[in-house]
């Protein structure tokens, strides 16, 4: 039983599942939900990344034992491809209800995230349109935190933009570990297409807009907080891309930019909720 947790755990996604997650019940707090709203926003999104990331290495057990995943508990052996996907799918359906506990409105943005990002599992990781769906779900998500407010109050457009340029960024850096397996099982996304420089400066500028909407956008100069997290953000994701060069050159899965990715979106957060200029 152990095993089958871990397992089940790993395929996962647990680092991404479990920083979308705090960013999001961190910027639930920000905005204003009482703790049980923080509680049902944190909710309904770890159900969601978990359906993702289930369904993800259910779709992708072949690919992932074709190159020797090991890190794949399904091409592992460690869990079984069928018990991943009735997992995804039991999360995939409890998400929508779990968001009902707040609004209709806001359940229907989640939802939009959640089938927007099981769009990319299939068909569009493979296309040119890769990156929308990434942008659609991260941009919904912010949409979704602000609709569970009482009252249903309409998210700033700033905020909703700043999302989408996150996971637009995210979508290139996530994707730059595995452009050479990935070219080996005939996956041919848009970071494939313009291959890894491209990908790198793409998800550079995107991440860069990001933290910049996210100081300009509210109304109001913006803080020297702000403008700190864009210099921070400059650093950080360069860094990050040393860090994954280094691990590379040792036969290391080259992570450190995906994890750079999530450093700045939660500093971006935490900066936004402690100045106070959510909504």
């Amino acid at each position: 039983m152990s095993g089958l947790v871990s397992g089940l755990i790993r395929a996962s996604h647990p680092e991404p599942a479990a920083a979308v997650t705090g960013v999001s019940a961190l910027l639930a707090w920000g905005v204003g939900h009482r703790p049980l709203g923080v509680a049902i926003v944190a909710a309904a999104v770890l159900s969601s990344q978990l359906a993702v990331g289930w369904l993800n290495d259910w779709l992708d057990a072949d690919r992932d034992a074709s190159v020797g995943r090991a890190d794949k508990p399904v091409a592992a052996g460690t869990v079984s491809r069928r018990t991943v996907g009735l997992a995804g799918l039991l999360a995939a359906l409890a998400t929508p209800p779990l968001a009902l506990t707040s609004n209709p409105t806001a359940a229907f943005w989640v939802t939009v995230a959640l089938v927007s990002a099981l769009l990319y599992n299939w068909p569009l990781k493979s296309t040119p349109a890769s990156v929308l769906p990434y942008a659609l779900s991260f941009g919904a998500l912010p949409a979704f935190v602000v609709l569970a407010l009482p009252g249903a109050p309409a998210p700033p457009a700033w905020l909703v933009a700043a999302g989408a340029l996150l996971g637009a960024g995210a979508h290139f850096a996530n994707v730059l570990p595995d452009l050479a397996d990935d070219a080996r099982t005939g996956v041919h996304g848009l970071p494939h297409r313009i291959g890894a420089a491209g990908s790198r400066v793409a998800a550079a500028g995107l991440l860069l807009a990001a933290t910049a909407m996210l100081v300009l956008g509210p109304p109001g100069p913006p803080s020297w907080s702000g403008l700190a997290a864009i210099a921070v953000a400059a650093v950080v994701l360069p860094a990050g891309w040393y860090v994954s060069r280094a691990a590379a050159g040792r036969g290391d899965r080259p992570v450190a930019v995906f994890r750079a990715v999530m450093l700045v979106a939660v500093i971006d957060v935490v900066l936004l909720v402690v100045s106070g200029r959510v909504v």
